[in-house]
């Protein structure tokens, strides 16, 4: 029989309940005649406290409390991808058919569809041992994605019994196996996993590759490796949304889990919106087919919204799981931050810089730090890459949840409102940003590029750099006292600007570059800048220098040379030995 409590205090999505309960830290429960979900989330000897993930108005003292004897957990298995979930894993689509436009409270819905027959291909055999991780089924979840269903950590026997290849539920068993206690346990497509727990592996692999999105200024300035983590910090309206949306749709990730989280409810809907008219470039299927989302918006209740990272992460480490590199968008942990702070303040408890509890930075570590490249219970090997708006309020980085991030992340793309309002994109500031995986990454790069490929990234971000520090003279005395060596430095820097680091999300060739393209577009800057300066060094003024249009050919590369013809690059190293030629024809 269930344990039950009755509801003492109520304090928005917190409840008190007076007694000795006998409820379990961070069990599932339900609240009310309405069956609110609810997690225990404090226990006294006198007090069980609740944090409810549905709006208790109307819920008054008295109500019982039902414990569930289960932690907060998801159901995995088929029917994730191509779906869109709310923040404790309910399908929005199932809801919608149940209430109507609008959510109501205590709705009871399947996480996954149980009617559906899948597909199912076993993969073992009477008599097999299996352990956590041993893929028992395949099922074609989408046309991109293959599901493997496994066996669930933790759990070990020989199998019983095997079905026949053939349509199933998600709920048929379909193996029988006996534990080493003697116990029999049915396999389904399906297991349960809780939220907050992560999921097992053997081993977490050094970054050593990385996540290509096809933005010039991420995979070439300021990389992310595969596993990795990075943090996507700006004001109000600089460029986060559009920048994960170019990585969800661009990067060599497999899977896409999108969560939105806190985010106001007219950009969420135009982000499910926007993501089911998507074309997967690589497939030309829809990018939903291996996509899940997560909406939780501003309006929903704010426990929800905390819990709704964690569901996120679990639905991503379980497709590691099976071998795929996942890529979480996380939009945005400051809202997810202010969950933490107005529940804290419910708690009572007291509060850190900023009104944030004094766990935030040990909660963003325990996010941070569930990403990796791993090999899993089964040995394949699998990736979980966390990419986190941040939402600083007025654009400061310096408040508490943009300063702890920077903690633990290894890859800060910081965005400039200046750069933003310049119609500069990506906005990513080449001067605030950095990333930890350049030294990690470079012999990939090596391998699969070219050996130069780094040592030329340097040399362009050192010429970013000379700019920064000429600028400021500049903005004191003016640009004409300057040397001509200096103006020619701040000339290619305006071309590595607009030409490199600009990129056009709307232009078939510029919305996506490869690697390859990257690193011919940075040796043609180069080639440029190096026979400019031999001009300069011998004398000739950049006035000289600008009557050509070399400079801004160079930037249109982006634009005219297409991404499959990267021989035309011969032409623009021909017509920079050109315009050398002419200089010296003309002054020599």
């Amino acid at each position: 029989m269930n344990k039950t409590g009755i509801v003492y205090g109520i304090n928005g999505p917190v409840i008190y309940l007076k007694g000795n309960t006998g409820f379990k830290m961070s069990e599932m429960v339900y609240v009310g005649e309405q069956n609110l979900v609810g997690e225990v989330i404090g226990l006294t000897r006198d007090t069980t406290t609740i944090q409810v993930y549905e709006e208790t108005s109307g819920l008054k003292p008295g109500a019982t409390v039902t414990a569930t004897n289960d932690a907060i957990s998801v159901l995995l298995g088929p029917g994730i991808l191509n779906n869109i979930f709310d923040g404790i894993e309910r399908p929005l689509s199932e809801i919608a058919k149940k209430s109507g436009r609008y959510i109501t409270r205590g709705v009871n819905v399947d996480s996954l569809d149980t009617s559906k027959l899948w597909d199912v291909n076993m993969k073992v055999h009477e008599g097999d041992e299996v352990f956590g991780g041993t893929v028992i089924a395949t099922t074609q979840e989408t046309k991109m994605i293959e599901h493997k269903s496994m066996v669930p950590p933790n759990t070990h026997g020989i199998v019983t019994w095997v079905a026949e290849d053939g349509k199933y539920t998600i709920q048929d068993p379909i193996v029988k196996i006996k534990m080493e206690n003697g116990t029999k346990r049915d396999l389904t497509l399906c297991q349960k996993w809780p939220i907050r727990v992560a999921r097992p592996t053997l081993e977490r692999y050094p970054a050593s590759e990385p996540l290509i999105t096809g933005q010039r200024i991420l995979d070439t300035m300021f990389p992310i490796a595969k596993g990795g983590t990075a943090a996507i910090p700006g004001g109000f309206g600089t460029g986060k949304t559009m920048t994960q949306h170019q990585v969800a749709k661009w990067s060599n990730a497999d899977i896409i889990i999108y969560i939105g989280c806190g985010e106001r409810g007219n950009e969420m809907t135009q982000v499910l919106e926007e993501f089911s008219e998507l074309v997967d470039p690589k497939t030309g299927n829809p990018l939903m087919d291996r996509t899940a989302l997560i909406a939780n918006t501003s309006n929903m209740p704010v426990a929800a919204r905390e819990a709704s990272i964690y569901t996120g992460l679990t639905l991503a480490e379980y497709y590691r799981d099976m071998g795929y590199d996942v890529a979480i968008m996380a939009d945005s942990t400051s809202r997810w931050a202010e969950a933490l702070r107005e529940l804290s303040g419910r708690l009572e408890e007291m509060p850190a810089e900023e009104g944030f509890p004094a766990y935030l930075a040990s909660r963003l570590s325990a996010f941070y730090e569930r990403a990796g490249m791993m090999r899993c219970l089964n040995g394949q090997e699998g990736s979980v890459s966390i990419i986190g708006a941040v939402s600083p309020q007025g654009g400061d980085f310096s408040e508490p949840v943009t300063m702890n991030t920077k903690r633990f992340v290894r890859c800060f793309w910081g965005l400039d409102k200046s750069l933003a309002y310049a119609r500069h994109f990506p906005a990513i500031h080449w001067l605030t940003s950095y990333s930890e995986y350049i030294n990690d990454l470079a012999p990939w790069y090596k391998d699969h590029v070219n050996k130069n490929f780094v040592d030329m990234r340097n040399q362009l971000m050192a010429i970013l750099n000379n700019e920064s520090s000429l600028m400021e003279i500049v903005k004191l005395i003016g640009g004409d006292v300057l040397p001509d060596d200096q103006k020619l430095t701040l000339e290619i820097a305006r071309v590595i600007r607009l030409g490199f680091l600009q990129q056009n999300a709307f232009h078939k060739d510029d919305t996506s570059v490869p690697l390859i393209k990257q690193y011919k577009m940075m040796e043609t800057i180069l080639y440029l800048y190096k026979k400019s300066k031999t001009l300069v060094t011998m004398g000739m003024p950049m006035s000289v220098l600008k009557e050509d249009d070399i400079f801004d050919k160079v930037i249109s590369i982006k634009f005219d040379v297409p991404n499959d013809k990267l021989e035309m690059f011969d032409d623009y190293r021909n017509a920079i030995d050109e315009f050398y030629d002419n200089v010296l024809k003309k002054n020599g």
